[in-house]
């Protein structure tokens, strides 16, 4: 009884692949013109670029894995390794943020 649900295949018509991988494509464009942005050495151009990176591994894991179509389980799972990146990047860029950084000639 508890194994019924685990035999559903769910086929994924090729036109979603496609679209995602439009909008990956539209967002790694997004990504470099980021990267040209004026003061691209800011904390503003991180964040943004980080946002941008995050919403490229929400399409991934929820279409290339198959979590969308997932069961719960697979949701939970799925959710709890993305806060746990998120409190890894907190930890990491909380150290990054707060550093004084020695400007050098040519980086301006």
């Amino acid at each position: 009884m508890a194994n019924e649900h685990d035999s559903h295949i769910h086929i994924v018509p090729i036109r979603v692949y496609l679209i995602v991988y439009v909008a990956l494509l539209v967002l790694l464009v997004a990504t470099v013109g980021a990267a040209y942005l004026p003061g691209h050495h800011t904390v503003l151009n991180n964040i943004i670029a980080l946002t941008i990176a995050i919403v490229k591994a929400v399409l991934v894991v929820l279409y290339f894995m198959h979590v969308r179509y997932g069961t719960r389980l697979t949701w939970v799972w799925a959710s709890a390794g993305f806060f746990w990146l998120v409190i890894l990047f907190i930890l990491t860029l909380g150290d990054y943020f707060t550093r004084h950084w020695i400007p050098m000639r040519g980086w301006e």
